[in-house]
């Protein structure tokens, strides 16, 4: 799916293309703070062993900056901030997904085996997550 869809009226959500060096050894990507990801990161964590059909997400953050890789296998992330949706692809760990605050997503149809990595700006706060999707649409529209 194209790239090209704004979505993100505070800071757009785009796909950051990571520096990836290969040799006979293997592969390795690199993700290095204010070079590749435009935050500090402060907490990271993975998903992994995701049954068939299940789907993570379905929450919006107030404040929060992340960067979403695909580490191992695909998946699906679909945001929506309030005004328009788009789906991107993760499918390789040298793509990675920034998101900005004010973005709701959804994790979905997750390919057997993924593992999926969130490199995030900040300490976990429940304060500072959307649950409720209403919500969430009422104060993503009144920024506009």
């Amino acid at each position: 799916m194209s790239t090209s869809v704004a979505v993100g009226r505070i800071k757009p959500c785009r796909i950051i293309d990571l520096p990836e060096f290969t040799d006979p050894r293997g592969s390795l990507c690199v993700v290095e703070t204010g070079i590749h990801v435009p935050f500090v990161i402060r907490r990271a964590y993975y998903m992994f062993d995701i049954p068939d059909g299940a789907a993570r997400g379905a929450h919006g953050h107030r404040r929060l900056e992340q960067l979403i890789i695909a580490v191992h296998g695909r998946f699906e992330v679909v945001v929506d901030d309030g005004f328009t949706k788009h789906t991107f692809v993760l499918d390789h760990p040298s793509k990675g997904l920034y998101m900005g605050p004010m973005v709701w997503r959804d994790m979905v149809d997750f390919a057997p085996g993924t593992v999926g990595l969130w490199l995030v700006a900040d300490h976990y706060d429940e304060s500072e997550y959307y649950r409720d999707y209403e919500e969430f649409l009422r104060d993503a529209r009144s920024l506009a």
